[in-house]
């Protein structure tokens, strides 16, 4: 943790939420989020994420996937994480309370590198260990 802050992931809706300036998210997640040496971390899975709920029509961005997510990163000073191996493997491993492949990745990771999860999905906090914030 960063000077006691919660040191962050955010899944794909938490990425969108900074899209609108963060609107949906709760007084605490903006301040944490905010915070002077907080870090927030996105997985390279929203990538897809997004670039296949663009590609079905199910998300409209105002520039190509892959242009908007890099953008994000850089404006939000947001760090990317890999999918690696090892994330993929326990993301397998989880109990099958989540269908969605891409929130098993995110939950794996934030197991692996001990992050709180910023999501307003309510099947995420079910599993063990897990921590969120919205």
């Amino acid at each position: 943790m960063a000077g006691g802050l919660p040191v962050i992931l955010l899944d794909t809706c938490g990425l969108l939420a900074l899209q609108t300036g963060g609107e949906a998210l709760s007084e605490t997640a903006r301040a944490q989020l905010e915070a002077p040496g907080s870090e927030v971390f996105v997985s390279a899975i929203s990538a897809f994420e997004i670039g296949q709920k663009h590609g079905a029509g199910k998300l409209i961005l105002q520039q190509p996937p892959g242009v908007w997510f890099f953008a994000m990163l850089q404006h939000h000073q947001l760090v990317e994480l890999p999918v690696t191996a090892r994330i993929c493997a326990a993301a397998t491993a989880l109990p099958a309370i989540h269908k969605d492949p891409f929130d098993r990745i995110i939950i794996a990771t934030a197991l692996e590198k001990h992050l709180v999860i910023l999501t307003s999905d309510k099947t995420i906090p079910t599993y063990p260990g897990i921590r969120v914030l919205w």
